[in-house]
Protein backbone atom coordinates (compact mmCIF):
# COMPACT_ATOMS: atom_id res chain seq x y z
CA UNK A 1 0.00 0.00 0.00
CA UNK A 2 3.00 2.48 0.90
CA UNK A 3 4.39 1.47 -2.45
CA UNK A 4 0.75 2.27 -4.04
CA UNK A 5 0.79 5.54 -2.85
CA UNK A 6 4.11 6.68 -3.38
CA UNK A 7 3.62 6.42 -7.18
CA UNK A 8 -0.09 7.90 -6.54
CA UNK A 9 1.28 11.06 -4.71
CA UNK A 10 3.82 11.20 -7.45
CA UNK A 11 2.38 11.30 -9.80
CA UNK A 12 -0.17 13.56 -8.77
CA UNK A 13 2.45 16.51 -8.32
CA UNK A 14 3.65 15.51 -11.64
CA UNK A 15 0.16 16.02 -13.19
CA UNK A 16 -0.40 19.26 -11.22
CA UNK A 17 3.24 20.39 -12.02
CA UNK A 18 2.17 20.64 -15.12
CA UNK A 19 -1.08 22.94 -14.79
CA UNK A 20 1.35 24.92 -12.88
CA UNK A 21 4.81 24.52 -12.02
CA UNK A 22 4.41 25.86 -8.54
CA UNK A 23 0.97 24.52 -7.47
CA UNK A 24 1.61 23.74 -4.00
CA UNK A 25 2.12 27.41 -3.23
CA UNK A 26 -0.79 28.66 -5.14
CA UNK A 27 -3.14 27.27 -2.96
CA UNK A 28 -5.69 26.32 -4.65
CA UNK A 29 -9.53 25.06 -3.64
CA UNK A 30 -9.41 21.33 -3.95
CA UNK A 31 -11.76 21.51 -1.06
CA UNK A 32 -14.08 23.47 -3.73
CA UNK A 33 -13.38 20.41 -6.74
CA UNK A 34 -13.94 18.02 -3.99
CA UNK A 35 -17.68 19.24 -2.70
CA UNK A 36 -18.36 19.52 -6.46
CA UNK A 37 -17.31 16.14 -7.70
CA UNK A 38 -19.61 14.63 -4.78
CA UNK A 39 -22.60 16.27 -6.03
CA UNK A 40 -21.78 14.55 -9.34
CA UNK A 41 -21.53 11.31 -8.07
CA UNK A 42 -25.10 11.62 -5.75
CA UNK A 43 -26.53 12.44 -9.44
CA UNK A 44 -24.88 9.36 -10.77
CA UNK A 45 -26.37 7.24 -7.76
CA UNK A 46 -29.72 8.97 -7.49
CA UNK A 47 -31.37 10.85 -5.05
CA UNK A 48 -34.75 11.99 -6.49
CA UNK A 49 -37.32 9.57 -4.75
CA UNK A 50 -39.83 11.59 -7.15
CA UNK A 51 -38.89 9.48 -9.79
CA UNK A 52 -37.35 5.97 -10.76
CA UNK A 53 -33.49 5.83 -10.87
CA UNK A 54 -30.91 2.92 -11.09
CA UNK A 55 -28.07 4.02 -9.13
CA UNK A 56 -25.10 3.77 -12.19
CA UNK A 57 -21.91 2.18 -10.10
CA UNK A 58 -19.56 2.27 -12.38
CA UNK A 59 -20.22 6.19 -12.80
CA UNK A 60 -19.86 6.45 -8.85
CA UNK A 61 -16.93 4.56 -8.85
CA UNK A 62 -15.17 7.02 -11.59
CA UNK A 63 -16.54 9.99 -9.30
CA UNK A 64 -14.56 8.34 -6.33
CA UNK A 65 -11.65 8.22 -8.24
CA UNK A 66 -12.08 11.71 -9.67
CA UNK A 67 -12.08 12.92 -5.76
CA UNK A 68 -8.91 10.91 -4.91
CA UNK A 69 -7.72 13.89 -7.53
CA UNK A 70 -8.03 16.29 -5.66
CA UNK A 71 -7.60 14.81 -2.18
CA UNK A 72 -4.49 13.91 -2.99
CA UNK A 73 -3.89 17.42 -4.45
CA UNK A 74 -5.28 18.69 -1.29
CA UNK A 75 -2.69 16.90 1.01
CA UNK A 76 0.42 18.46 -0.21
CA UNK A 77 2.35 21.39 1.52
CA UNK A 78 5.09 23.01 0.81
CA UNK A 79 8.13 21.19 2.52
CA UNK A 80 5.70 17.70 1.84
CA UNK A 81 8.12 15.08 1.81
CA UNK A 82 6.17 12.00 -0.31
CA UNK A 83 7.34 8.85 1.40
CA UNK A 84 6.17 10.59 4.83
CA UNK A 85 2.58 12.02 3.14
CA UNK A 86 2.12 8.47 2.08
CA UNK A 87 3.16 6.82 5.32
CA UNK A 88 0.67 9.28 6.66
CA UNK A 89 -2.19 8.31 4.45
CA UNK A 90 -1.62 4.46 4.84
CA UNK A 91 -2.02 4.95 8.49
CA UNK A 92 -5.22 6.54 7.67
CA UNK A 93 -6.57 4.18 5.31
CA UNK A 94 -5.75 1.36 7.46
CA UNK A 95 -7.17 2.70 10.83
CA UNK A 96 -10.41 3.41 9.33
CA UNK A 97 -13.22 1.46 10.58
CA UNK A 98 -15.72 -1.03 8.28
CA UNK A 99 -18.44 1.59 7.25
CA UNK A 100 -22.46 1.31 8.37
CA UNK A 101 -23.15 4.61 6.07
CA UNK A 102 -24.56 4.05 2.56
CA UNK A 103 -23.24 5.92 -0.97
CA UNK A 104 -25.40 9.12 -0.25
CA UNK A 105 -24.62 9.41 3.51
CA UNK A 106 -20.95 8.28 2.89
CA UNK A 107 -20.87 11.55 0.00
CA UNK A 108 -22.27 13.82 1.80
CA UNK A 109 -20.22 13.52 5.38
CA UNK A 110 -17.02 13.62 2.80
CA UNK A 111 -18.64 16.78 1.53
CA UNK A 112 -19.45 18.04 4.64
CA UNK A 113 -15.55 17.83 5.60
CA UNK A 114 -14.41 19.75 2.59
CA UNK A 115 -16.88 22.20 3.15
CA UNK A 116 -15.92 22.67 6.91
CA UNK A 117 -12.15 21.85 7.08
CA UNK A 118 -11.51 23.51 3.37
CA UNK A 119 -9.21 20.31 3.30
CA UNK A 120 -9.59 16.92 2.48
CA UNK A 121 -10.60 13.91 5.25
CA UNK A 122 -8.48 10.24 4.07
CA UNK A 123 -10.68 8.67 6.66
CA UNK A 124 -14.46 9.81 5.10
CA UNK A 125 -12.71 9.13 2.10
CA UNK A 126 -12.35 5.81 3.06
CA UNK A 127 -15.69 5.44 4.00
CA UNK A 128 -17.42 6.35 0.98
CA UNK A 129 -14.69 4.13 -0.50
CA UNK A 130 -16.56 1.14 1.33
CA UNK A 131 -20.06 2.25 0.77
CA UNK A 132 -19.02 1.97 -3.06
CA UNK A 133 -17.38 -1.39 -2.85
CA UNK A 134 -14.24 0.03 -3.88
CA UNK A 135 -11.21 -1.88 -2.35
CA UNK A 136 -7.77 0.05 -2.58
CA UNK A 137 -6.05 -2.00 -5.37
CA UNK A 138 -9.44 -0.80 -7.77
CA UNK A 139 -8.43 2.43 -6.32
CA UNK A 140 -5.20 2.35 -7.37
CA UNK A 141 -5.39 0.60 -11.06
CA UNK A 142 -8.17 2.92 -11.45
CA UNK A 143 -6.03 6.37 -10.24
CA UNK A 144 -3.18 5.41 -12.77
CA UNK A 145 -5.09 4.33 -15.45
CA UNK A 146 -6.95 8.06 -15.58
CA UNK A 147 -3.88 10.01 -14.54
CA UNK A 148 -1.80 8.82 -17.63
CA UNK A 149 -4.48 9.10 -19.97
CA UNK A 150 -4.75 12.73 -18.65
CA UNK A 151 -1.06 13.08 -19.57
CA UNK A 152 -1.23 11.16 -22.87
CA UNK A 153 -4.25 13.68 -23.91
CA UNK A 154 -1.87 16.47 -22.99
CA UNK A 155 0.83 14.61 -24.88
CA UNK A 156 -1.34 14.25 -28.23
CA UNK A 157 -2.59 17.99 -28.17
CA UNK A 158 -5.55 18.24 -25.82
CA UNK A 159 -4.99 21.71 -25.30
CA UNK A 160 -4.66 22.88 -28.43
CA UNK A 161 -7.56 20.87 -29.69
CA UNK A 162 -6.11 18.53 -32.21
CA UNK A 163 -6.60 15.47 -30.18
CA UNK A 164 -8.91 12.75 -31.11
CA UNK A 165 -11.31 11.77 -28.23
CA UNK A 166 -12.95 9.14 -30.67
CA UNK A 167 -10.82 5.89 -31.36
CA UNK A 168 -12.77 4.01 -33.70
CA UNK A 169 -15.82 5.15 -33.02
CA UNK A 170 -15.53 5.18 -28.84
CA UNK A 171 -14.20 7.82 -26.54
CA UNK A 172 -10.72 7.03 -25.04
CA UNK A 173 -11.84 6.49 -21.92
CA UNK A 174 -13.67 3.29 -23.26
CA UNK A 175 -10.50 2.11 -24.78
CA UNK A 176 -8.72 2.54 -20.99
CA UNK A 177 -11.38 0.42 -19.53
CA UNK A 178 -10.56 -2.37 -21.78
CA UNK A 179 -6.60 -1.99 -21.25
CA UNK A 180 -7.10 -1.98 -17.10
CA UNK A 181 -8.49 -5.43 -17.90
CA UNK A 182 -5.47 -6.39 -19.15
CA UNK A 183 -2.59 -4.79 -17.98
CA UNK A 184 -1.02 -6.23 -14.66
CA UNK A 185 -1.24 -3.30 -12.28
CA UNK A 186 1.34 -5.29 -9.86
CA UNK A 187 3.98 -4.32 -12.17
CA UNK A 188 6.82 -2.45 -11.39
CA UNK A 189 6.51 -0.18 -15.08
CA UNK A 190 2.59 -0.23 -14.92
CA UNK A 191 2.29 3.18 -15.46
CA UNK A 192 4.54 3.29 -18.34
CA UNK A 193 2.11 0.16 -19.56
CA UNK A 194 -0.47 1.89 -19.50
CA UNK A 195 0.78 4.68 -21.94
CA UNK A 196 2.65 2.58 -24.13
CA UNK A 197 -0.74 0.70 -24.80
CA UNK A 198 -2.68 3.65 -24.82
CA UNK A 199 0.07 5.08 -27.74
CA UNK A 200 -0.55 1.51 -29.67
CA UNK A 201 -3.98 1.69 -30.06
CA UNK A 202 -4.41 5.79 -30.86
CA UNK A 203 -5.11 6.31 -34.07
CA UNK A 204 -3.40 10.00 -34.68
Amino acid sequence: MRQALETMLSMQHRMNTRVHEDWINQNFEWYRAIWIECGELMDHYGYKWWKKQEPDMSQVRLEVIDIWHFGLSALFRSDTQIEQLAARVASELQAAHDGVLGVREATEALAMDSLQTQSFSVVRFTALMQACNLSFDELYRHYVGKNVLNFFRQDHGYKEGSYLKLWEGREDNEHLAELMEVLDSQSNDFPSDVYEALKAKYPG
